[in-house]
């Protein structure tokens, strides 16, 4: 089974930082405050890239949703 790029369920606001956590095998809690520090030190630029994000990747088992 090939691996897939959605938000997760275990989510805090969108699900987004939880999937990609998921996807790579890495711990949600390390991602969340990777994505966080990069915002903060970047003027605030990961916001544009969460939303689009949250937008763009399909939500777990969305196909089983239909």
């Amino acid at each position: 089974m090939t691996k897939k790029l959605e938000r997760s369920n275990d989510r805090v606001l969108g699900g987004v930082c939880a999937g990609f956590a998921e996807y790579m095998d890495f711990d949600p809690v390390a991602v969340r405050l990777g994505y966080a520090a990069l915002t903060l030190f970047t003027a605030f630029a990961g916001i544009p890239f969460y939303i689009v994000a949250w937008i763009i990747m399909p939500e777990k088992n969305a196909i089983s949703n239909l």
